[in-house]
């Protein structure tokens, strides 16, 4: 692990104060940025494509207003990539599909207007699962690699969003989230990631099909961190009819380092289950007594239907995928990675009086959470039963009846219940196991709460030491070098 002292592992809020004052030029921000992605991203393939020359253009634009007084506030000349699910004007967008590696796109996704209007800095796009699914095998643009340890998973499918705030490449990202693939890369890369409301934030120029709980949300290396960048991007867009009209909030504003009044509740089928990693466990049970220590009262609350929430989300969300992509999938059918494929195949199998009760059962799950919600502020959970597995044993394959229980649902147990209820869900660093891979912690919230998971995730993140520790990536080169070059056997 290594410490915070270079530039570009401060905290975005930290370097939107030094660049205000003058302290901190974008310019050698962004290069800083650029000079560590291409030394490390040739093991890490966080980035399918990176913007450097657009990137140091739009810096120094950035440098020169802020000199002239013309200060945008607290993301200007701040570096951060997208997911390339994300429509970028001019940029590819391939959506980690070889069949999409010549799409160029004519517009910006309102999120990307949004943040290129707060003064931000795009310096790439985002490795991902193809077409924003999970378990891709292979990855046409890289697999993708933990930080911590590159023979470990980043999770997916926002696998490069989680690693480029993590390896210091940029300061935030933004990834997608349908049942956790903003969630599982934070837990699994140490750093900081909301889903947000679903209706929160604008899904124009999101290639997203998923129409029932796809929602974009920023990852970053810490809460303050992801709130500016939810602000930045937050709010009613009249080309996305599915944003709601609540006024946002300045959700970096009521931080505050204790929780005293704040009822949490655990999960029991998620925090007590039992296939649940004992270093998992030892780190929430830990985080239960710092929150206690904060002032919070801890209760415990079942729900029964989470475990439902996997196969209800993985059947409805797919079969919507599946409905768009099903000329593609029959013309170009070799071209997709067989994960994504043999998914999407049989998603297209699903009758309509299936997906119709799916999607009932859906409000049921909803429904339960939402009434634990009522007793309490904040649901409360390990972010993952595991922690990050070696690359090939996190791959999806399901060759047997008990590969469906190991593979798929425990790998979705924390994560699915509150995207089928699409509440805003927060993951934050929880600790490290022994052998130094990231643990998160999850806080899910009422429906439009994303101040309240902010106070509670701030208030533990200011409490413990976390997301101040960042992964060595030197040694990381060259232990994967070591490894790459030893004999077999």
């Amino acid at each position: 692990m290594t410490s915070a002292a270079d530039p570009v592992y401060l905290s975005a809020a930290e370097q939107g104060r030094l660049i205000k004052a003058r302290k901190l030029s974008p310019v050698e921000l962004v290069r800083a940025c650029l000079a560590r992605i291409e030394r490390f991203d040739g093991l890490l393939r966080a980035y399918i494509t990176v913007c450097a020359g657009q990137a140091l253009e739009r810096a120094r634009a950035a440098e020169k207003e802020i000199m002239a007084g013309n200060y945008r506030g607290p993301l200007h000349g701040i570096p951060f990539g997208v997911k390339d699910q994300l429509c970028t004007q001019g940029i590819r967008t391939t959506l980690g599909s070889r069949i999409l590696r010549d799409h160029v796109p004519t517009y910006d996704a309102t999120v990307i207007e949004r943040l290129y209007a707060a003064g931000a800095i795009l310096v790439g796009k985002e490795n991902l699962h193809e077409f924003g699914k999970g378990g891709t095998n292979v990855f046409p643009y890289g697999q993708p690699r933990n930080p911590w340890n590159p023979e470990h998973t980043p999770s997916s499918s926002s696998s490069g969003s989680g690693i480029a705030p993590a390896a210091g490449f940029c300061s935030g990202s933004l990834g997608e989230d349908t049942g956790g693939s903003i969630r599982g890369p934070a837990a699994a890369n140490g750093v900081v990631g909301l889903r947000p409301t679903f209706g929160r934030v604008s899904r124009h120029g999101g290639i997203m099909h998923a129409w029932n709980g796809d929602t974009i949300g920023p990852l970053t290396r810490t809460v303050e961190d992801n709130a500016l960048f939810l602000s930045a991007i937050a709010g009613h867009d009249e080309r996305d009819c599915l944003t709601s009209r609540r006024a946002i909030s300045k959700y970096a504003s009521g931080l505050t380092a204790d929780l005293k009044g704040v009822k949490l509740a655990v999960v029991s089928e998620m925090a007590r289950h039992a296939a649940i990693h004992p270093e998992v466990h030892a780190a929430f049970e830990q985080a239960l007594k710092v929150f206690r220590q904060l002032g919070a009262e801890i209760a415990e609350v079942a729900l029964p239907w989470a475990q439902h929430a996997i196969p209800l989300q993985m059947l409805t969300s797919d079969a919507d995928v599946a409905s768009m992509y099903l000329p593609l999938l029959r013309a170009r059918w070799s071209e997709f990675d067989v994960g994504t494929r043999t998914r999407m195949a049989a998603a297209a199998l699903v009758p309509a009086a299936v997906y119709s009760r799916a999607m009932r059962a859906r409000a049921v799950v909803r429904g339960q959470i939402l009434d634990a919600l009522r007793g309490c502020d904040a649901l409360i959970s390990p972010a993952n039963l595991q922690p990050p597995q070696p690359i090939n044993a996190s791959r999806e394959k399901v060759e047997a009846k008990g590969d469906v229980e190991q593979r798929l649902i425990q790998r979705r147990i924390c994560t699915h219940p509150f995207g089928v209820a699409n509440v805003p869900a927060l993951v934050v660093p929880m600790g490290f196991t022994q052998d130094g891979l990231p643990l998160g912690l999850q806080i899910a919230g009422r429906p439009f709460a994303e101040q309240s998971v902010y106070r509670i995730g701030h208030a533990y993140e200011c409490a413990t030491p976390w997301h101040d520790q960042h992964p060595d990536l030197d040694a990381a080169l060259k232990s994967h070098r070591q490894l790459a070059t030893a004999p077999e056997g």
